[in-house]
Formats: structure tokens, C-alpha cells, sequence
């Protein structure tokens, strides 16, 4: 069983995701397959295909979390101390060709989300970034060709 890297905050938003589909999303539709069988015929009710499908949808969902929040590694990245990027750091590149600045926040798997900065712990960049220190120049590949970075800051928050 794989542990799965996470920040405090991701797991955060996991467990309130899977409340909102026990609480709320699993109960509604529970009552629109009632609602669906109320009408008959259930061999050609598609009100009771489309409920039937949604619920499978979420009861899939709720286990998939169930399953990530059990074997999460949780980790709580104010409390890193190194000068090195791993796993939680808050990372400003510069492309050393145009001059540009990129900041980006290095989490789990769950909490990418690349227009708010935030790298998969798994994607090409923040495995080329890794164990990388402020100064180091950094080679990404990438579909153009090859970029290089220099680190110019690390933080932990």
C-alpha cells in the first residue's frame, strides 16, 4: 500500500469533498432514484439510468478518497528545514533566456493545479526541481525543446 504525499491543506479539501458527497451529493440522489422509480417502468426510465449512473459516480468517488486519506502522508511543510526543494517547498524560477519569473508551490497529486502555481510532486518539472538548491540552474525539457532555470528562491510555509 502506497502512502500518498499530501500538505495539511490537501487533505483538508479531500475530507471536506468527500463530506459534501456523503452528506449532501450521496442523499440527493438516493432520493432521485426514489423520485425516478416512482415513475414506472424502470426498463425505460432514463431519469433512473442517469440517477443510477450519478450514484455509481459518487459512491466511486467517496472510495477513492476514503482510500487516499487512509494512506495519506500527510505533511506539514511549515515545519521543513532544509535548503534543498522537496516535497511542500514554494519554488521562484527564472528562465534564464527570457528573463521571466515562475513561482510554484511543489504538492500532492490530488492538489496540481497548475494555474494556481501548484506542481504535481510527479510532474516533469518538479522532478527536474527536486533536491535542487537557490542558484542551481535547472535543464526542463519541455514539447519546445530544452529551458533552463536558475532556483532563486525556496520557502516552506
Amino acid at each position: 500500500m502506497n502512502s500518498v504525499p499530501m500538505t495539511l491543506n490537501g487533505k483538508k479539501k479531500l475530507e471536506e469533498e468527500l463530506k459534501q458527497l456523503k452528506f449532501h451529493e450521496r442523499p440527493k440522489v438516493i432520493q432521485e432514484i426514489a423520485v425516478a422509480r416512482a415513475h414506472g417502468d424502470l426498463s425505460e426510465n432514463a431519469e433512473y439510468d442517469a440517477a443510477r449512473e450519478k450514484q455509481g459516480f459518487i459512491e466511486g468517488r467517496i472510495q477513492e478518497i476514503e482510500d487516499k486519506i487512509a494512506r495519506a502522508q500527510v505533511v506539514d511543510t511549515s515545519q521543513i528545514k532544509t535548503d534543498r526543494i522537496v516535497f511542500g517547498a514554494n519554488v521562484e524560477i527564472k528562465d534564464l533566456d527570457s528573463g521571466d519569473s515562475k513561482k510554484y508551490h511543489i504538492v500532492g497529486v490530488d492538489e496540481a493545479d497548475v494555474k494556481e502555481g501548484k506542481l504535481s510532486i510527479e510532474s516533469p518539472i518538479a522532478r527536474q526541481l527536486l533536491n535542487k538548491k537557490e542558484g542551481d540552474v535547472v535543464t526542463i525539457r519541455v514539447p519546445k525543446g530544452e529551458l533552463e532555470y536558475e532556483v532563486i528562491s525556496i520557502r516552506y510555509e
